[in-house]
């Protein structure tokens, strides 16, 4: 699971609901400072098990640069509320959702056609795929962060079907009580000595369990749809950590080169670049979006 350095949104963003046609979704929604012109608007999908707060540390650089940043709790995710039955959580129910919201954003800013650009980190790269395959034109370009072409590997299988399979019979706060005893210890501040499980945990609480089991089989069984991808004129940009245990680095090497798509790779990084090195992260996004 991603750790956002802070659940705090920056000054230059704000926590609110964004109204759309398919229901209402939490956000942070950043702005560049005044007197800086607005490049474009990005709409951010987080991965399995995150939420908007996995961005919070790319915001300032990305206002900063010109572009307004969008991010979301998709339904079931965080402060996103969702239905407890599993089909709602079906990834053409959730692209569909991130067609609406690129719709809602567009009402406020301006025909939405053609001025979003979309990201999907893990689990929302593949939302973000699906998206794109129902309405290309809807969008400006494509980021796919650490979201491989297909399945995730069989280790990873085996974990997302063990928490599945834990949240279908035991309560959120049993499965984080076990997951926590399966982890090392948490990084503590090394001023004040406090970590950040109270607001991990508490976030884990608010996730809807249908969605985390509908979205773990996801994961285990997507298809290779890339080549339906590199059909669509849009530009790509496959951004990652240099270590991936979720997709293996090479394998997104391969997927870049099949889509013909900008590749990005950040130092130091593994599966979360944007909680793991995000001033590097925010400065490869923010290139490929001055490019296209």
């Amino acid at each position: 699971m991603s750790r956002p350095p802070t659940f705090v949104p920056p000054p230059c963003a704000t926590a609110r609901t964004l109204r759309t046609a398919r229901g209402d979704f939490a956000v942070l929604d950043a702005v560049p400072p005044r007197g800086v012109p607005v490049a474009g608007t990005v709409l951010m999908l987080p991965g399995f098990t995150g939420s908007k707060e996995d961005f919070i540390a790319l915001l300032e650089p990305i206002a900063a640069a010109g572009y307004r940043a969008v991010t979301v709790d998709g339904r079931g995710q965080y402060e996103t509320e969702g239905p407890a039955d599993e089909s709602a959580y079906a990834q053409e129910e959730l692209a569909r959702d991130a067609l609406a919201q690129a719709a809602a954003l567009g009402d406020e800013t301006g025909p939405a056609a053609g001025t979003i650009a979309l990201l999907g980190h893990s689990l929302g790269g593949q939302v973000a795929r699906a998206a794109v395959l129902l309405a290309p034109d809807v969008f400006s370009s494509l980021t796919l962060m650490s979201s491989g072409p297909a399945a995730i590997t069989p280790t990873q299988q085996a974990r997302a079907k063990m928490l599945a399979d834990a949240v279908g019979v035991l309560s959120m706060d049993e499965v984080w009580q076990a997951m926590r005893a399966m982890e090392p210890p948490p990084p503590q501040d090394a001023e004040t000595g406090a970590d950040d499980s109270e607001a991990l945990r508490a976030r884990w609480l608010r996730h809807n369990p249908a969605q985390l089991i509908a979205t773990a089989g996801q994961l285990s069984t997507e298809p290779d749809r890339i080549d339906e991808l590199a059909a669509t004129p849009l530009p790509k940009h496959v951004l990652s950590g240099e270590r991936d245990d979720t997709w293996p680095v090479p394998l997104l090497d391969e997927m870049a080169q099949r889509l013909r798509a900008h590749r990005s790779v950040i130092a130091g990084a593994e599966h979360s670049p944007n909680t793991d090195r995000p001033a590097e992260t925010a400065a490869a996004l923010i290139a490929f979006w001055n490019r296209v």
